[in-house]
């Protein structure tokens, strides 16, 4: 099959307004936009501004009303707890109709912010799509995530209801939810008006009088409950996601919902190849923007299936989980981070447990979240049979930038690049200085603005922050924070971050707030924290930490309370488990601290001697630190 991307890209190039229009005519509407852009709420925002819709009624009540209702529109999969359920269309809008009437019985409406603090189970979706059918704003916090970061969301959000569950349930251990809420909830300095909490049997929870509500008995008194979906206008919020700042303070991501609804469609169909009725799966979490957009929007909108999976890629029970599930479901698509494929590699290298399924339906894997190494990608093309297609996109995009368009036809793989950018998206790469850079040159990503349908409008309750850290860097364009090239093909090559976020199994996270959670340790002086190689997680990070004279503990006591401090402050999900005592931190001449040095370092990359560098010796001896732990290699 012959592509059809470049006359697809050539279409929105020639007329964005004209391309993104059309797109619209996919979504239903109150009242249809007569226009696509207004540029007058900002260069980056602004799409679809007269028209009104809902997202709920796009996702459930028009498949519903075309007939398709008994069409499963979620399964859910629990290989932890060996529980299956599947919820057709008219069944999921029944559910959502119940836990909409609860939210309004409790006051939550249109523009209100509701916290969904839970684990992998259809109830987390029921909150979410009941929030959009009543216009209220929902801010999903990963299960799990520790007290004091849930409490930052919790703060900033102003969140008037919290709906969470008694616990998360891990392979071999159970996570209590409850504890964290209640310790989130204590710390934020805004308290919301009161919480719904989903017993599971795993692990009951103590309910709090006259806060926390019970969502089984509030679902059976609200059951047949029609509650009618509130008109929103497209450029209202449709969710809040919050993603690590450079500074260690959570970011806001908004999503609109008109222009969210027309991207999210099209590229289920023109990206991902699929059509309606077919069984997509996105084996991820609903904590973070895959989740978001792949695991409950754009299959929902699209009048898929969609797959929701509480289990791990392997240890649940195997490393053929992925294939069970394929096969079992009649899955036709995947979508999932590289770190999954490495770990099924790392368990099963010769791919033997893929031959006890049957994957004949099966058609293409698509990895995103990180760098997709080409060994990872060849390996899954030889086991599976099947494409293998690596996309870039970001938190802040919620859709791919730049990706091999499946529905448009393959484009020529190049192993190490997400392929091409993606009608929408302009992408080009600057110099420090703003200037355009030769074809092959290493330089920052960025896109011209304005940005397409489904991108961040800006962030919550911090437009000069957005401002700062994504338009003033780069006048008229988006700053992605990536640096890479574009070589002569139009192919794009991300290289490495430009700022400190780090991406651990696909989870971008900020080593700023890892150090200020270091730094909190009563004996640290000084610290820094950097992201190095890791074969199964792309990244780890590793502390390098300077601490007081005089303080009679040894420092492996230290640096085993500095790893206490960032779990119990991040959690789990940093895999900070690497501390290193120092005599001192490599730094410039005025004080900043050469972290991407100390980097290159530990990766045994090569590396020039900073110019500006205060001390030379301090590379040594921090050398000579990562030598004994076995991370780097003299002579590197």
């Amino acid at each position: 099959m012959t592509s059809r991307y470049s006359e697809v890209y050539a279409s929105w190039q020639n007329n964005p307004e004209g391309f993104w229009m059309e797109q619209a005519e996919s979504i239903d509407w109150f009242t249809k936009p007569t226009t696509a852009f207004d540029p007058d709420q900002g260069v980056y925002g602004g799409w679809y501004p007269d028209g009104i819709t809902n997202t709920c009624h796009n996702c459930l009540d028009r498949h519903v009303a075309a007939g398709r209702g008994e069409q499963a529109a979620l399964i859910y999969d629990s290989p932890i707890i060996g529980a299956k359920r599947t919820i057709s269309y008219a069944a999921m809008l029944a559910e959502v109709e119940a836990f909409a009437g609860a939210m309004s019985d409790k006051g939550v409406g249109k523009g209100d912010r509701v916290v969904i603090y839970m684990p992998m189970v259809p109830e987390a979706i029921v909150a979410m799509l009941a929030c959009a059918r009543i216009g209220a704003i929902h801010s999903v916090v990963f299960g799990g995530f520790a007290a004091h970061e849930l409490a930052t969301r919790i703060e900033d959000s102003h969140a008037k209801l919290i709906v969470s569950a008694s616990c998360g349930i891990e392979p071999g251990r159970i996570v209590a939810y409850k504890p964290l809420l209640d310790s989130a909830i204590e710390q934020s300095r805004h308290k919301p008006d009161a919480t719904i909490i989903l017993q599971r049997d795993e692990h009951r929870c103590e309910l709090t009088p006259g806060r926390d509500e019970d969502y089984a008995a509030l679902m059976e008194a609200n059951a047949g409950r029609k509650i009618a979906c509130t008109p929103v206008l497209a450029t209202d919020p449709l969710y809040i996601l919050y993603t690590s700042g450079t500074t260690g303070q959570p970011k806001g991501v908004v999503r609109d919902n008109g222009g969210h609804m027309a991207a999210l469609y099209w590229s289920m169909h023109a990206i991902y190849g699929l059509k309606p009725g077919e069984v997509f799966w996105a084996a991820s979490d609903i904590g973070w923007v895959v989740g978001h957009s792949y695991i409950v929007y754009g299959p929902l909108l699209h009048g898929n299936t969609t797959i929701v999976f509480e289990g791990k890629p392997v240890g649940t029970p195997d490393a053929g989980t992925f294939w069970r599930v394929i096969s079992e479901h009649k899955v036709a698509v995947l979508f999932t981070a590289p770190t999954a494929f490495r770990a099924i590699r790392k368990e099963d290298p010769q791919g033997s447990l893929i031959g006890q399924y049957d994957l004949s339906g099966y058609r293409a894997l698509f990895l995103a979240g990180e760098r997709a190494d080409p060994d990872t990608i060849q390996w899954a093309e030889k086991v599976l049979n099947v494409p293998v297609i690596d996309h870039w996109w970001q938190t802040e995009t919620g859709w791919t930038i730049a990706g091999n368009p499946m529905g448009l036809g393959l484009l020529p793989v190049k192993y190490g690049s997400p392929a091409v950018a993606m009608p929408g998206y302009d992408v080009q790469v600057l110099d420090d200085a703003g200037h355009p850079v030769p074809a092959g040159t290493l330089g920052n990503i960025v896109v011209k603005l304005p940005l397409p349908p489904g991108c961040l409008p800006t962030l919550w309750n911090a437009e000069k922050r957005f401002q700062d850290a994504y338009l003033a860097e780069f006048p008229g364009y988006y700053k992605t924070a990536d640096a890479g090239f574009i070589d002569d093909d139009g192919y794009l090559f991300i290289m490495a971050r430009t700022d400190d976020i780090i991406n651990v199994a696909g989870h971008r996270l900020s080593t700023g707030g890892m150090e200020e959670a270091v730094s909190g340790h009563p004996d640290v002086v000084e610290c820094a924290v950097i992201g190095i190689a890791d074969a199964m997680k792309g990244q780890i990070p590793a502390g390098f930490i300077v601490i007081n004279n005089g303080h009679g503990r040894s420092d492996e006591d230290v640096e085993k309370e500095v790893v206490k401090l960032v779990r119990d402050q991040i959690g789990p999900v940093a895999a900070f488990k690497t501390v290193m005592v120092v005599k001192r931190l490599p730094k410039t001449r005025s004080g900043k601290i050469l972290r991407a040095t100390m980097q290159k370092i530990a990766d045994g990359q090569d590396w020039k001697m900073p110019a500006t560098i205060d001390d030379p010796g301090v590379l040594d001896e921090i050398l000579e630190v990562l030598t004994k732990r076995g991370i780097a290699k003299k002579g590197d």
